[in-house]
This record gives C-alpha cells, structure tokens and sequence, in this order.
C-alpha cells in the first residue's frame, strides 16, 4: 500500500518500509511525542458510560443521570446520526 508519511508528506510504501506509515523511525517517534504532549486528543468519548455498564452486567440496568457522570462532565453527549 502506498501512502504519504503523516508527519513529513514523504511517499512511503507498506511493502518496503517497516516503519509505514511513517517514512522513517524519527516521524515515528516525533507522532508519538506529538500523543506524548497531548498535541493530538480525542475530542470525545467513542461510547457512553451507561453503555458500559450495561455490557457488564446485561440483567441489571440503572438510570444514568447527568450529573452522575463526573468523568464526562463538560463534554458533549454524543448524538446518534451516523456521518
């Protein structure tokens, strides 16, 4: 597969170098630094709480209320349209 290095814009290939889909070890290292410092983030939860706690015990169900969720607080609740 042919694609260009994230970090630098090179041409890499997935057949030939080990390191795809960086071009090379140093933008390897330099995305991680860059999840290291918090310069790239996930913008939201990819799931609800309430969610996960129904998978774990799928008998039991609570209601989940707004001002429960401390971990999520100021975070925007996810809708459920499809992009």
């Amino acid at each position: 597969m042919k694609r260009r290095c994230p970090i630098c814009k090179t041409p890499t290939d997935s057949e030939v170098n080990g390191d795809f889909p960086f071009c090379s070890e140093r933008c390897r290292d330099r995305d991680l630094g860059n999840w290291a410092t918090e310069k790239y983030v996930v913008s939201e939860p990819v799931f609800d709480m309430s969610e996960l706690d129904a998978a774990k015990d799928p008998g039991e169900q609570k209601a989940v209320h707004d001002d429960e969720d401390e971990d999520f607080k100021g975070f925007r609740k996810p809708d459920d349209t499809i992009h």
